[in-house]
């Protein structure tokens, strides 16, 4: 029997009296690129939060690789295998893009706090750091602080800091959110060059970049999957079309 790269199995939470995400069974298949959308307000971020630890659940399991990390904080979760990048870009703006990148490595590459040891001789530590900076298309960026990257930069960025530590589930919350049209094309080739052989979870309103992407879409509405299926399926799927899509086949004809 394969073990799922990621399990989730009746997740619930509430905030107070307000119940939030309302029961969610989902398995995401190692080496799949899974999207999930959702109007806004379905609960797609809180469920991003459950999954890497930032919050708590109030019921269910989640399962990592077939290792339960229901009850983990967000850095065990992390050394297991599961890295995230968030809406709100999150990176060091007064640090390099060098160290940035770097910063993402030191635990996957085993090293820990150490006052007599700089890293700035760590020569493999280095060697990697510019490697993936090579990967991310950011390499002539490298001793450039960090906060005055353009916006699409920072978002390329961050997930080269998400995947710099090399776990094999990467989570990405609307990673094209705010770029021009042909920013997003390159940040689309980007998110697929950098998850080849790794299993790719991500949040994106936008369809085209869904459709482009993802081997399977599941549709989060008022906190519940109305539907997990292939994007063609989604596309003709009439719930999905009357809750988020549009009402109409006419509606999703020109989403490709």
């Amino acid at each position: 029997m394969t073990v799922a790269a990621l399990e989730l199995d009746g997740v619930r939470k509430n905030f107070g009296l307000t119940e939030i995400i309302r029961g969610v069974d989902l398995a995401i298949e190692k080496g799949e690129r899974h999207a999930i959308i959702g109007p806004n307000g379905a609960g797609k971020s809180t469920l991003f939060h459950l999954i890497s630890g930032k919050y708590d659940k109030t019921e269910g399991r989640i399962r990592l690789n077939g290792e339960d990390v229901t009850d983990l904080p967000p850095y065990e979760i992390n050394r297991r295998g599961l890295s995230r990048s968030f809406q709100i870009t999150n990176i060091f703006p007064r640090l390099s893009v060098f160290e940035n990148i770097r910063c993402g490595l030191l635990w996957s590459q085993q090293y820990r706090y150490c006052f007599w040891k700089l890293v700035d001789n760590q020569r493999d530590l280095n060697d990697r750091a510019m490697a993936v900076l090579e990967e991310i298309g950011l390499a002539d960026r490298a001793e450039t602080p960090a906060g005055v990257l353009t916006y699409a930069e920072q978002r390329g960025l961050e997930i080269g800091i998400t995947i710099a530590g090399g776990a094999g589930v990467i989570m990405l919350d609307e990673p094209t959110a705010g770029m021009s049209h042909s920013e997003t094309e390159q940040a689309v080739e980007l998110i697929r060059r950098v998850t080849v052989g790794k299993t790719l979870v991500m949040v994106e309103h936008d369809m085209g970049v869904v459709f482009n992407l993802a081997d399977r879409i599941s549709v989060l509405v008022y906190g519940e999957i109305i539907a997990t299926d292939t994007p063609a399926n989604i596309r003709a799927n009439k719930a999905v079309q009357e809750a988020y899509l549009g009402v109409t086949d006419d509606a999703v004809e020109g989403v490709a």
